[in-house]
């Protein structure tokens, strides 16, 4: 594998995946650069060493081929903002004569961007035929889109296929990921805590599965919390409830029972008469919520409770909220978690925000820059902490 630092681009055509998949207005202005701006380091290594960059990345879920909401052209000005002196072209394409002869005629310290990828279907298919296309764009090949590494497409994995070991690599953003979710799974120092919120347990029992044996904490949050709580016996009133795992949750606790791995539910919960902003709100034990409300939080005690933990630790993963962060009244639980890593970051701990929602609270808190690591991949993320292999990273690793 390509080591990215110790190259020197001068005179090289790159072809780098990059996800450059951002929000974007209903006039087309992007809302949320973070992705795009995670790039630009990695862009600009090359420039600066004398090479060209051909960039491809894929933009929303389009049905079928082009849709102008969807296309890269979107990004292209703000992209040769964030590049300048840089130049930036956009062609319309990615496989077509059009775009070959662009990439082709690239002079060194330019960019071309290349239209979505998904306007073509062979590129969630991992088409070989379409894949070996886009790798003439560029004499090496560079993925650092870590947001998309879990997906075998043509751009993400099987375009390596057509680099010799000596000819592709990840980026800065690509290797940083990697190595700051090792940190978590083969390099952890103890005491070791993994918070993990959100909905459902269904959609975390891997991620719990694969922890339990490398924690020494695991503090449950969030709506798939209530699941663990009914499964007990508790009463939690019309709290988020996912019977067909509730045998599951128990399995799950006496397994980190028997491996010595404590878990945390929240003790108490706010709650409210209804889903909504302007419910009546009051806090309860977790698992004597009334019959008609529901857990909207994690409560004051549970805060406490669980930033003491959080203090005492060395290591710690955070993957989901504790509660309905996007209301301002259950979103104390959230914040409050988000100070305690802070805090804890301060001390000495290594912390990692394992992308998604957990990414969103503490960008809210405003304490992004108070923590070790803000993963940009979500599903990316979640999966190579679930001890998955990622299809991107495997493909330059081992190919």
């Amino acid at each position: 594998m390509l080591a990215f630092d110790q190259t020197n681009f001068h005179g090289k055509r790159v072809v780098m995946r990059v996800d450059f998949n951002v929000p974007l207005d209903a006039d087309f202005k992007i809302t949320d650069d973070t992705r795009i701006r995670s790039a630009v380091p990695t862009i600009m290594k090359i420039l600066n060493d004398g090479g060209s960059v051909v960039l491809m990345s894929h933009l929303g879920r389009p049905k079928g081929g082009p849709e102008h909401k969807y296309s890269l052209k979107h990004i292209e000005r703000h992209l040769g903002d964030l590049l300048q002196p840089y130049a930036v072209k956009f062609e319309d394409d990615c496989i077509s004569d059009s775009a070959f002869s662009a990439s082709a005629s690239l002079k060194d310290g330019e960019v071309l961007l290349l239209e979505n990828l998904r306007f073509y279907p062979e590129e969630e298919k991992g088409d070989r035929d379409f894949a070996q296309k886009l790798s003439r764009h560029g004499q090496i090949y560079i993925n650092d889109a870590f947001g998309t590494a879990h997906r075998a497409h043509a751009s993400t994995a099987t375009i390596a296929e057509f680099f010799d070991a000596d000819h592709k690599g990840f980026g800065y953003l690509m290797a940083a990921e990697v190595s700051n979710g090792n940190k978590i799974l083969k390099e952890a120092v103890h005491p070791v805590t993994a918070i993990v919120g959100g909905a459902k347990v269904s959609d975390k029992i891997k991620l719990l599965e694969n922890l339990i044996d490398r924690t020494d904490y695991i503090l449950i949050g969030g709506g798939m919390a209530y699941t663990f709580i009914a499964a007990k016996g508790g009463k939690i009133g019309k709290s988020l409830f996912e019977p067909d795992y509730a045998e599951l949750a128990l399995k799950i606790l006496d397994k980190a029972r028997n491996k010595g791995t404590h878990i945390y539910l929240p003790e108490d919960s706010v709650i409210a008469d209804r889903f909504s902003a302007d419910a009546e709100v009051s806090v309860a034990k977790s698992s004597h919520i009334p019959e008609e409300w529901l857990g909207l939080d994690i409560g004051p005690e549970a805060a406490k409770t669980y930033r003491n933990v959080i203090l005492q630790s060395k290591t710690i993963l955070w993957n989901g909220p504790m509660g309905v962060f996007e209301m301002e009244r259950f979103s104390r639980g959230t914040f409050a978690v988000a100070q305690a890593v802070a805090d804890a970051t301060e001390k000495g701990a290594f912390s990692l925000i394992g992308g998604g929602d957990s990414v969103s609270a503490i960008n809210q808190s405003g304490l992004e820059d108070k923590v070790s690591f803000v993963s940009t991949g979500g599903g990316a993320m979640l999966e190579l902490l679930e001890g998955r292999e990622l299809p991107g990273i495997t493909a330059i690793e081992k190919g």
